[in-house]
């Protein structure tokens, strides 16, 4: 299972626990439900990130939204807690629970004090069985839905990754937007969020991190009373297997504005692939958001095209991509799009250099620590990890594998990763020259 959201998949995957204090272990329940764990004791306060696997992927086609709808509802009362009832019992434990849907996961993120924790819990369970769908809550929730929709029709952004998102899946359900539509959202009723309930949260399909104050053994009993609830078997029918439809190009979106907004892809490589790693550094030198990349400089640094620009990795279940964004006057589409192909077209065809890789591999090894920066981090980590069915290890040597990397590795992928001539782009502005551009 992976997570759709891009950034946040590509910078998990590469945050792994410095060997000097951070001991991750494997805790497998009675029951037989497996979950990582680092402990914490010096605070007394746990959080967990509890992953399940289908998401929005599972809908009906005349249902698109539910998995949105359905975490939506999940905070608004469980069992005999009312809507307000349950908020105020949060406040009372000073617990935070929280419910996201994505296009390939349901997920939880879970903050408890030791002192309540069993409270907590309880409450927490109380949501992923018995959430409520009072009527009032369902509508209030449908209207919240129903605005989202109505700023994502007007929003730059929304609208170029919707297109491209389209240009990438065609008509599979990832190409479905997590929101839903009007008219899907409108005939969503209480039954069918129960049924998908049912359907997407299932015990046999669920992923544990843990972290902060809590024994092994405490989330060993923890693990089997908090699913003990859930249905076994996961959807009796997954949805097709994706396939990547994106094709080199140009799509144009007219858009009222001084400034377009600019995003482009091609297929990618995914994240259980030998090479990742390797292309992840490479993308790191490429487009990284923090790092001085080579779009960053030529796009930005040396032209002025940009205030910002970023390439990142991506990658679903079967599916992989490298995409990136930027934003600039109308007048100026046309040039950033030719510089990034012919940055693309560079580092595929001639490398990188060995001070670049150098540089590089001293801000990876170095910064990473430094996203550890709390329990709740840290569960959300150790979720990712397991998503992308990364061995335990991995965390003890990520390090010297980055550092063993080549300049010779960083090129072979590159050769075989990048193609400029398969990029699409898609461009939400009224730019203007674009006629003059290679495609």
């Amino acid at each position: 299972m992976r997570r759709s959201f891009a950034i946040f998949l590509c910078v998990s995957l590469m945050v792994a626990a410095p060997s000097y204090g951070l001991e991750v272990k494997q805790v497998t329940s009675p029951g037989g439900l497996k979950a990582w764990l680092v402990e914490d004791h010096t605070i007394p306060f746990t959080a967990l990130e509890i992953d399940f696997g289908g998401g929005a992927v599972l809908e009906a086609p005349d249902k698109l939204g539910t998995a949105y709808f359905l975490a939506g509802m999940m905070e608004e009362g469980a069992g005999d807690y009312s809507a307000d009832e349950f908020q105020r019992r949060q406040q009372e434990l000073a617990v935070d629970l929280s419910f996201d849907a994505y296009q390939e996961t349901m997920s939880v993120s879970v903050k408890f004090l030791t002192e309540n924790k069993d409270e907590s819990l309880e409450l927490l369970r109380l949501a992923l069985e018995q959430p409520r769908f009072d009527s009032d809550r369902l509508e209030f929730v449908r209207s919240q839905i129903l605005a989202i929709i109505a700023n994502r029709e007007k929003d730059a952004t929304d609208i170029a990754y919707m297109a491209l998102n389209k240009e990438s899946f065609g008509d599979h359900p990832l190409g479905d937007v997590i929101e839903g539509q009007v008219e899907t959202i409108q005939s969503i009723s209480a039954e069918d969020l129960e049924e998908f309930r049912q359907q997407a949260l299932t015990r046999d399909d669920v992923i544990v991190g843990a972290a902060g104050d809590i024994t092994e053994e405490e989330l060993g009993s923890l693990l089997d009373e908090l699913f003990a609830g859930l249905s076994g078997p996961g959807p009796s029918s997954p949805p097709d297997k994706a396939q990547s439809l994106i094709n080199g190009g140009l799509t144009v979106i007219d858009y009222p504005s001084p400034q377009s907004f600019i995003v482009f892809r091609h297929e990618g490589i995914l994240s259980d692939n030998p090479d990742f790693l390797t292309a992840y550094v490479m993308n790191e030198i490429l487009g990284s958001q923090s790092y001085l990349s080579r779009l960053k400089e030529e796009v930005r640094e040396k032209r002025g095209l940009t205030y910002g620009i970023a390439s990142y990795l991506s990658s679903y279940d079967d599916v992989a991509f490298i995409s990136g964004q930027f934003s600039t006057d109308n007048n100026t589409v046309a040039e950033a799009v030719e510089v990034v192909k012919d940055i693309w077209t560079d580092l595929a065809e001639n490398g990188v250099s060995e001070e670049e890789l150098q540089s590089v591999k001293t801000y990876l090894t170095g910064a990473y620590p430094l996203r550890f920066d709390g329990n709740s981090r840290i569960a959300s980590i150790l979720a990712a990890m397991q998503r992308d069915e990364r061995d335990i290890t991995y965390f003890d040597h990520r390090n010297d594998r980055v550092n063993a990397l080549t300049v010779e590795d960083i090129n072979r992928v590159a050769a075989r990763l990048l193609k400029p001539e398969e990029l699409h782009f898609v461009v939400v502005g009224q730019p203007v020259g674009l006629e003059s551009a290679r495609y």
